[in-house]
């Protein structure tokens, strides 16, 4: 099972840009509907198998519905994976939303997660066929063990992921306190750490039931969302 965990765990140190200290509308909704549906899980996960439902399974998968491109956006695999995606929510969607809009902020967070998962299904599929051709031409063990890495995913961490992406482009000299590390980072080094860390995950032949295509299809998706919408935009970065 792949869950597309988390890597945000950060505290902004706002020292160019200073957002009101409410949460505006989309994203105390977002927070809402993820915690409802988290809710949900716990509640319902015995009796009907509820995340089953809604986390987005490979295409090939007889699980597969179209509908979990949507809701696995909006379930989660535990406290700790909800938690740090809805604080990473709350802490840069809430700038982004003030500093877009209600509308142009919704738009980009659900096509940063459309994003993700076609990125993630796309993987998958390549995966999937990588093992297929591997076990016709005879080599077994390795067509299993790719194949054996195949599965479900569920969180809004691409969406979230997505969602930095634009605040390091759009503030990237912003300081963000990173957990761990005693003194603060520039929001545009952080990014490019966390985008290395999904890229050698990607790569890398070792589990760890994170969903690190999701995230990078997140953020592809993001960057490109923010470039668009800033490519006329002569002013000096945050």
């Amino acid at each position: 099972m792949l869950f597309a965990g988390s890597y945000l765990y950060t505290m902004a140190a706002y020292q160019q840009f200073r957002p009101g200290t409410s949460t505006p509308p989309v994203t105390l909704n977002l927070i809402i509907m993820n915690v409802v549906v988290f809710l949900a899980q716990m509640t319902l996960d015995n009796s009907i198998g509820l995340t089953n439902k809604l986390m987005l399974y490979p295409v090939m998968f007889p699980e597969f519905k179209p509908y979990q491109i949507i809701t696995h956006m909006f379930a989660h695999g535990g406290f700790g994976h909800i938690f740090f995606n809805m604080f990473g929510l709350w802490m840069f969607g809430k700038i982004l939303e003030t500093f877009w809009g209600a509308k142009r902020f919704l738009f980009f967070y659900l096509v940063c997660g459309l994003g993700a998962a076609i990125c993630h299904m796309a993987v998958q599929y390549f995966r999937y066929t990588q093992a297929v051709d591997l076990f016709n031409a005879g080599q077994v063990e390795r067509a299993q063990e790719i194949y054996a890495g195949l599965g479900p995913a569920l969180g809004a961490s691409g969406a979230v992921m997505g969602i930095f992406v634009a605040f390091a482009y759009l503030f990237p000299n912003t300081e963000l306190y990173v957990m761990f590390i005693p003194v603060p980072v520039k929001a545009k080094w952080v990014v490019l750490v966390l985008i290395g860390i999904d890229l050698f995950g990607g790569f890398g032949t070792f589990k760890d039931n994170v969903a690190h295509w999701a995230h990078l299809g997140g953020a592809l998706v993001g960057f490109l969302l923010v470039y668009y919408w800033n490519r006329n935009n002569r002013r000096r970065f945050y």
